[in-house]
């Protein structure tokens, strides 16, 4: 079993993610905390759900999603962990985030990277690596086959699709990242956006004005 809540930070309501299982043992996904009362609201859902955070993963790396991964490491020792390809997007976050009003104090940098259809263990559960560039350069979401989710990131939204007006956006690139690496997926397969309700893909396939399938 993995239960997943979703807790939303920041002024861009990024939602953060974590997907537990029976032992307890949790992954933490793009963590948003910007300010002291977000990271104790954070803190008190693991501290209450007795929760160990055992990995940390970031779908893609823009500042409203990797402003809490400093915070994961001093408090549980997590690296995050994401693909190669966003460190550019992740170095440039030092540098624009105090103009957005944002207190960023950037985390250290794992030696190990996720590539594609890498595999990531949460005790007995499994999740899949996805690489749907387009949002940013090298944007990963995370698959679970057995429980039909999909942690999407900023790829698919409900009726919407990732802004590619960013540094490293690419707007044809991320329509085919959807077309074939997300619609590919079962219809019943639920999307876990990174901003927003959740959806599906039968229903983005169906009524996603920017494409369909």
């Amino acid at each position: 079993m993995i239960a997943i809540e979703t807790l939303t930070y920041n002024p861009y309501q990024e939602n953060t993610y974590v997907l537990y299982n029976d032992q307890k043992e949790c992954i933490i996904i793009d963590p948003g905390m910007h300010n002291r009362q977000e990271e104790q609201h954070f803190l008190s859902f693991i501290s209450n759900n007795g929760l160990n955070p055992v990995l940390l993963l970031n779908t893609h790396c823009h500042v409203d999603h990797v402003l809490g991964n400093k915070f994961v490491y001093d408090n549980f020792g997590l690296l995050a962990q994401f693909h190669e390809g966003e460190i550019p997007v992740l170095l440039e976050v030092q540098n624009y985030a105090p103009q957005m009003g944002f207190n960023y104090d950037a985390a250290p940098i794992a030696e190990q990277f996720l590539s594609e259809k890498d595999i990531i263990n949460l005790g007995e559960e499994t999740l899949e690596s996805i690489l749907a560039p387009g949002h940013s350069p090298a944007h990963l979401c995370f698959y679970s086959a057995k429980h039909q989710f999909l942690i999407g990131g900023d790829v698919l939204f409900r009726n919407s699709i990732g802004r590619t007006d960013l540094p490293g956006g690419n707007h044809s690139q991320l329509l085919q990242s959807i077309k074939e690496r997300i619609y590919s997926l079962p219809d019943n397969t639920t999307v876990y956006p990174g901003h927003g309700p959740s959806t599906t893909i039968g229903f983005e396939k169906t009524s996603n004005p920017f494409i369909q399938g």
